[in-house]
């Protein structure tokens, strides 16, 4: 490839074609392509570049927690869990549709697993995806309003093709988190897509947010086109303890073990017992 070749594909800023060009015109020799052929084959290695790097910054902009997948996902471990439900989610119909979705279990099921995955999907079908637990998003306000930040935060939450508000529920919220939770479902409703998750019903989130009626205003508009997804079942953290429980621990040292010297008393004779001698 000549110099002049080179630095007209930098200026063009076409990266991907500059580095397999040499690769495909040796193709086209070796093939005998024509002309169309030729340029279909570097189009096309342009394009995968930049859907990678389109990809990688949506990603990073996500702000993901994991970095997990769907397929890391133990289906067999909860039953309660369906497979071919979580999978249409990340086909990502109901964002086209501007539908919501709320993951409702106990700690521990997997639901942050899930919405991550799912939304890191979605990305890679081209839709924008912005993930942030609820405390860190109510925090964001909280910060912005003192410096006068207000739209410019509420615009990050808009913005995207879907949110996902993580752990709802873990704890009580801090004041005015209704209000924020109210304009963000509200701006969002029937225009963009919404997915949370919850580890507690949805009848205790007047507690949780500390205002009931703000509560009562956020799930009457989000539950108005969601799916609901029940997850029940044991939690994935504790599932190497509860197997050393069906299993017994194997560290654990007989009942008649001497502890210094390590070696097993025979039945029947107490620890330190000294037979009797006749006189």
């Amino acid at each position: 490839m000549n110099v002049t070749l080179r630095d007209q594909l930098k200026q063009l800023r076409l990266s991907g074609l500059l580095q397999s060009l040499e690769v495909r015109l040796q193709e086209a020799k070796s093939s005998k392509l024509d002309y169309s052929e030729f340029l279909e084959l570097i189009l096309a290695d342009e394009l995968v570049v930049r859907r990678d790097r389109q990809i990688a910054r949506r990603t990073k902009a996500a702000a993901f927690r994991d970095q997990k997948s769907l397929d890391e996902f133990d289906f067999e471990f909860n039953t309660s869990v369906k497979r071919k439900q979580i999978y249409d989610l990340a086909a990502g119909d109901f964002v086209r549709k501007h539908h919501d979705a709320i993951l409702i279990g106990p700690p521990g099921v997997g639901k942050s697993h899930l919405v991550q995955s799912i939304g890191r999907q979605l990305i890679r079908d081209g839709f924008t995806v912005y993930y942030r637990s609820i405390f860190d998003c109510v925090r964001d306000f909280l910060h912005d309003e003192a410096f006068e930040g207000h739209d410019r935060i509420l615009n990050r939450y808009l913005k995207p093709d879907l949110l996902i508000l993580d752990d709802m529920g873990m704890k009580q919220l801090p004041k005015k988190s209704g209000e924020f939770l109210f304009e963000i479902i509200m701006r969002r409703h029937e225009l963009r897509s919404t997915i949370m998750t919850s580890n507690r019903p949805l009848e205790d989130w007047g507690k949780l947010i500390g205002d009931v009626p703000a509560a009562t205003a956020i799930l009457d508009r989000f539950l108005q086109d969601a799916e609901l997804i029940q997850m029940t079942g044991r939690s994935y953290r504790l599932r190497g303890r509860s197997a050393d429980k069906e299993t017994g621990s194997t560290s654990a040292k007989p009942a008649n073990q001497n502890p210094k010297t390590g070696q097993t008393r025979k039945p029947g004779r107490p620890a330190n017992s000294r037979k009797k001698t006749s006189k």
